[in-house]
């Protein structure tokens, strides 16, 4: 009953923090920024923390809009991740509004359990998540070496604890060809346009054969100038998407394959690029997964089981999930049929059912700091099974 006390206190305080919290997150979804660029969501949450009593440094790993506020000493550490970047044109089509209201509000709330069991809550604000991989760069300068559990929750169109997230890494290709005039002298020309579409075709042959999870898909972002010149130059941007890293390193290879043949059979010659930075496949901690599944219940959602119908995507959490327990569920804010990264969930991610999930996944993330830090028998568990299944 001492448990559940202390929980049913933390939910109160997140209810008693509903208007601030939900004015938060609106602020953020009116004020879009890109990756890398999120000056005022960042403020905005570092303001909101600091004056609730925790200590804030900013500019961490590097990253001037990433930030680390603590409250508490001593272990365990646990983490609450925000994410606020924005997409271009879209918005906060993906949500990352609620993530970072819904990270602080539970960090709040958390301080009447660290005040009780002891531990520390960091909420971790973490940059460039929209194909930047911001959390990288915080991993790669050992942000995460201290840290004992990291959470975070995404807006979806379902309630789910586990979520398949893909290895993805990107690629840009250009290829130069030579100018002519496509009509008087087309064959003294070399079209790197021509070059670019017989590279995507063979990309569409190649998804016949490649396993049903993996996912291969670009743009052309420079396809030529005027109908009337030999296209001298072509660009595109594509990622590849793989269950796990080995198999991506095989896409990888088949991929360039690609554009090189490509190369070969129009004269174009290809340059090429491959990201710096590489999605890693998420590496859900189930016992920490059913820790918040138990929570998320409580508060009368119908957590369901993940399905591989429902669509893969990735994120830099998956990175941090292979140093550090972590669990990134998502809570519904909008009917199954509505399509992440569109205008419609964008909408979703403002709205009164956006608000709701706002609240319960800080509920949920609070809750689930109680368990960890009421028996130290349950971080244990949580530990033995990463150590256990870490490659």
């Amino acid at each position: 009953m001492e448990l559940e006390g202390l929980k049913t206190k933390l939910r109160n305080e997140v209810d008693a923090r509903r208007q601030e919290l939900v004015q938060l997150s609106l602020k953020i979804h009116d004020n879009p920024e890109l990756s890398f660029e999120e000056k005022r969501a960042s403020s905005w949450l570092i303001d909101f923390l600091g004056s609730n009593g925790f200590r804030v440094r900013s500019t961490v790993a590097g990253l001037p809009t990433a930030f680390q506020a603590t409250y508490g000493q001593g272990s365990p550490r646990i983490a609450l991740l925000a994410e606020y970047d924005a997409l271009p044109q879209i918005g906060h089509g993906c949500g990352h509004n609620i993530i970072a209201a819904s990270a602080v509000g539970a960090g709040v709330a958390s301080k009447l359990a660290i005040d009780q069991l002891g531990g520390t809550i960091v909420v971790l604000g973490t940059p460039g998540e929209e194909g930047f991989g911001g959390k990288i760069d915080m991993v790669e300068a050992g942000v995460f070496e201290e840290i004992d559990v990291a959470m975070m929750v995404h807006p979806n169109t379902r309630n789910m604890v586990t979520t398949e997230m893909l290895a993805c890494t990107s690629l840009e290709v250009e290829f130069i060809g030579k100018p002519a005039h496509a009509a008087a002298q087309p064959y003294k020309g070399v079209n790197a346009l021509e070059a670019l579409i017989l590279a995507f075709n063979s990309v569409n042959s190649l998804r016949q054969h490649i396993k049903a999870e993996a996912r291969i898909h670009g743009i052309i972002t420079d396809g030529g100038q005027v109908p009337n010149i030999v296209p001298a130059h072509s660009a595109a941007k594509f990622l590849i998407r793989a269950l796990d890293k080995l198999y991506l390193d095989e896409l990888k290879e088949k991929v360039l394959n690609c554009f090189k043949g490509a190369s070969l059979a129009t004269g174009a010659k290809l340059e090429y690029n491959w990201g710096e930075r590489s999605y890693s496949p998420m590496k859900n901690n189930v016992t920490l997964a059913e820790l918040f599944g138990e929570n998320l219940q409580s508060l009368g959602r119908h957590v369901e089981a993940f399905d591989p119908r429902f669509g893969f995507g990735s994120t830099d959490m998956g990175n941090v999930s292979q140093v550090v327990p972590s669990v990134h569920p998502s809570v519904a804010i909008a009917a199954p049929e509505v399509v992440i990264h569109t205008p419609e969930f964008a909408q979703a991610a403002a709205s009164e059912a956006g608000h709701e999930g706002l609240l319960d996944a800080a509920k949920a993330m609070a809750a689930t700091v109680v368990d960890i830090l009421d028996k130290p028998e349950t971080l244990h568990k949580i530990k033995q099974e990463f150590y256990s299944s870490h490659d």
